[in-house]
């Protein structure tokens, strides 16, 4: 019964919570790890193996709805090729100060990996409302940005699939190693990308016809659930595999009318991705943060500083002035979706330890926080000074 209720408990408080951050202007994510911090502080026995099987549900459907909702295959292409060049550079600097940032703390190798794999992921649902608040997101910036935090996406789970297989070695593995999981990841992306386009197509059809009820939504949910499953028998990670299985699917009509969508999204967004978020803010640990020194803010200024530096000097790369290279740095600077999924995985392993694991979720909450204000602030700027020069001319 105490199991019943704390699910309860953390349904009605990460919407509670949740309404209440975007009332303030800031993204439910933050009401929603809040609402697991409280669960840690209100209850004493806690039942962490029905919350942990609840968060790992909600972090494979976090990467399906993403792979399903956001990633056209098909639209991707000529989009990409105008967001390839700031992507790459945005994803190498925030790679490279997460790893040489471990490297600064003595970490271990695969925990400095872990770091700057957890640094390499864009949220640009942060910043969305802000674009659109001011009429900035069908801007040359605002476009290349949408598509760069797509591909964004897709490089992370590359990266973490990678980092995630070392981590069950527990060692950088041999020549033979690498190949032999070169060899696994190759085998499972043929198999999942025959299945997604000859089979899929067949099994939606079937399910069309269907008279049992919600058919079709069960299969889309059966897709999730099957790719995560496929990607563990090849020595991957689930989510990695609910990611490609969403992406699939999204190319399938039948798989994505609008009514199976609502459907999947009330699932995913309505209960399982909020208990993700609850289950990272229950597994901060504030006495730790707080004896952690300079670390956390270190964690801070480099995660931001990596992916502002880097998106400005690859959007200037492409063509891009000052202030819309600015813009396009500090757009992609916030993080809460796939970095969460990293540092969980990581935490799982046993590859992160609690003080690596409580200052990245720390930095995620600052860069929720500070991102939209200094975005807003840089395109008034930007507004401003074109005004300007306008005036003069």
């Amino acid at each position: 019964m105490s199991a019943l209720f704390q699910i309860l408990f953390l349904i009605f408080s990460v919407k509670i919570l949740g309404e209440a951050a975007e009332r303030v202007g800031v993204p439910s994510v933050m009401g929603e790890i809040l609402a697991g911090i409280l669960l840690g502080v209100l209850f004493l026995n806690i039942e962490t193996g029905v919350i942990t099987f609840f968060a790992q549900l909600g972090a494979i459907f976090l990467l399906f709805t993403a792979g399903y909702k956001e990633v056209s295959l098909r639209d991707l292409k000529p989009a990409a090729l105008a967001a390839l060049v700031p992507t790459l550079f945005q994803v190498v600097f925030a790679f490279a100060f997460g790893f040489g940032l471990g490297n600064i703390f003595d970490f271990s190798f695969l925990q400095s990996l872990f770091i700057a794999v957890a640094f390499s992921p864009t949220s640009i649902g942060v910043v969305i409302r802000t674009l659109i608040d001011l009429n900035y997101l069908s801007s040359r910036p605002g476009t290349v940005m949408l598509s760069s935090a797509i591909l964004d996406d897709i490089i992370g789970i590359f990266l973490l699939s990678v980092v995630v297989t070392f981590a069950r070695f527990n060692r950088v593995p041999s020549f033979l190693g690498v190949l032999t999981i070169a060899g696994k990841i190759l085998l499972f992306l043929l198999i999942i990308y025959l299945l997604g386009k000859y089979f899929f197509p067949r099994l939606f059809v079937y399910a069309q016809k269907m008279h049992a009820k919600e058919a079709v939504f069960s299969f889309v949910v059966m897709v999730a659930l099957f790719s995560a499953y496929l990607a563990e028998f090849f020595g991957l990670h689930a989510t990695i595999g609910a990611f490609i299985g969403g992406a699939l699917i999204s190319e399938i009509p039948l798989a994505k009318i609008q009514d199976v969508q609502s459907k999947v999204e009330g699932l995913a967004y309505g209960i399982l991705i909020p208990l993700f978020f609850a289950f990272i803010g229950f597994s901060i640990d504030l006495p730790t943060l707080g004896n952690s020194g300079i670390f956390p803010l270190m964690v801070v200024l480099f995660s931001l500083s990596g992916k502002l530096i880097g998106g400005f000097i690859g959007s200037k790369a492409i063509g891009f002035d000052f202030y819309e290279s600015l813009i396009f740095g500090i757009g992609v600077m916030p993080r809460a979706g796939v970095e969460l999924v990293v540092l969980a995985i990581g935490r799982e392993l046993g590859i992160i330890n609690q003080e690596i694991f409580s200052a990245i979720v720390l930095m995620v909450v600052v860069s929720i926080l500070v991102s939209p204000p200094l975005l807003k602030f840089a395109i008034q700027t930007e507004r401003k000074k074109k005004t300007g020069n306008g005036i003069r001319t």
